[in-house]
């Protein structure tokens, strides 16, 4: 994986919400949408990066953001997604947080 400073923001609306990957340098953005379901159960529907982007980890650290900013807030994710779905069967420790 490159050397690369991901910059990760959410940008959040009523029922929805998206987190969004920049790197400096590198056309183009990354996305990981979820659907608000409750205040404590979230869905995480689509996650997208750009040709541009691939290889350089940001599709990863859009699914830590989401799973940090879920813990920060005593929320559940169900991961419709399959990428999410895909790294959150490697991190075990992603338990208390994964809905299944």
């Amino acid at each position: 994986m490159p050397d690369t400073s991901i910059e990760i923001s959410y940008e959040d609306q009523d029922t929805k919400g998206r987190y969004v990957a920049r790197i400096e340098g590198i056309d183009g953005e990354g996305e990981l949408t979820v659907s608000k379901v409750s205040d404590v159960l979230i869905i995480a529907d689509h996650t997208f990066v750009p040709e541009t982007m691939r290889g350089t980890g940001a599709a990863s650290a859009l699914v830590n953001r989401l799973v940090g900013d879920a813990r920060a807030k005593g929320q559940r994710i169900v991961p419709l997604c399959p990428f999410v779905r895909a790294q959150a069967q490697r991190h075990p420790e992603w338990a208390d947080v994964i809905q299944t």
